[in-house]
């Protein structure tokens, strides 16, 4: 009973920790998303046309002075330099603006499409990384045998396939020839389903897309992590816990696959923001309501404001998942402390 009297108050020098090692990260991103936002809009002034030209085309033109009125309305008509100022003014407030393609707020925009996108790289992460982790592991035991040619070999094929081809081919062979799988959309419209047998639509909708996201990461972390398990394989503690007549299969997960996982989890995290990337292809192909769509559109349509609210919530999604991934893999790699870093 002595013993457990100091171990309440290392609670608070670990709260401490983790709240100094989350202040410093954000110290670290708040700058980086500055520079994207102001990249990103300075690429957009570059661009011929902007949100009163996209406004007038769908509604065949205009006179002087409503043109005039809408840049007016819109704060089209100041510089660039000020229109920058004013956004920025209203990120503070967390005021995303006003979709003047849409005609409702950015907010409520970027919100109908959020749950679509972070659903489909949710399904194609976790699918890339349990299918590469399991794939790399068996090509590791099986080295330069015909398991690991196999496995190697059609990772390397869905690597070089692109993506929208391998998402064309999908629908041509599961959703046409065969009747398997959805073509497209999110779930079925007008179906009236609700609970289960919408959340069993969805995910029926989704499996094309998934895998067709997925299998591009998922050929690079089979690579990654088969690598990994061969290098940590050689080092000197297991070859001592292999003296010491350890089972084999303690020996692959306690040692081996602990070790072997760090590369792959920082691989994860720098992901992140490319397969939001990605999604812009994916979700054009399969005709999926998300933000990379959202983005295509938003750009086609010179709709700033909306652009820059995709670019920041993307930014902070990013932001986020690399912060997880550096408390992951603190705890997977114990020389590793927060209080260090």
């Amino acid at each position: 009973m002595a013993a457990s009297g100091p171990v309440p108050a290392l609670f608070p020098d670990v709260t401490m920790a983790l709240l100094s090692f989350a202040l410093r990260r954000l110290a670290v991103s708040l700058p980086s998303l500055l520079l994207i936002l102001i990249g990103v809009f300075a690429l957009l002034q570059l661009a011929p046309g902007d949100t009163v030209d996209a406004l007038l085309a769908q509604m065949g033109g205009g006179d002087p002075v409503q043109i005039q009125q809408l840049r007016t309305f819109y704060g089209l008509d100041a510089p660039a330099a000020v229109q920058l100022g004013r956004y920025l003014w209203r990120l503070v407030q967390f005021d995303l603006g006003f979709s003047a393609i849409y005609g409702k707020p950015v907010a409520a925009v970027i919100a109908e499409r959020l749950s679509v996108t972070l659903l489909l790289m949710v399904a194609s992460l976790w699918f890339a990384a349990v299918g590469g982790v399991v794939l790399g592991i068996i090509a590791a035991r099986k080295v330069h045998r015909w398991q690991d040619a196999v496995i190697s070999t059609v990772g390397l094929l869905f690597y070089a396939t692109p993506a929208f081809w391998l998402g064309l081919m999908g629908v041509v062979v599961f959703a046409i020839k065969l009747g398997w799988l959805p073509a497209g959309g999110f779930e079925e419209i007008g179906s009236g389903k609700t609970g289960l047998l919408r959340a069993l639509d969805i995910t029926h909708h989704l499996v094309l897309p998934t895998l067709t996201l997925g299998l591009i990461f998922l050929s690079i972390y089979l690579r990654i992590m088969r690598a990994s398990m061969l290098e940590v394989s050689t080092l000197d503690f297991v070859r001592t816990a292999r003296a010491k007549g350890v089972p084999d299969g303690a020996i692959v997960t306690r040692h081996i696959l602990r070790n072997a996982l760090l590369p792959l989890v920082t691989l994860v995290g720098l992901h992140a923001g490319t397969m939001l990337g990605g999604a812009v292809v994916v979700e054009s192909v399969f005709t999926l309501p998300g933000l990379g769509r959202l983005a295509y559109e938003s750009v086609i349509q010179r709709d700033l404001n909306t652009l820059l609210g995709i670019v920041f919530i993307s930014a902070v999604l990013v932001i986020a998942v690399n912060f997880v991934v550096d408390l992951l893999y603190a705890r997977l790699d114990p020389r590793i402390r927060v209080k260090g870093h």
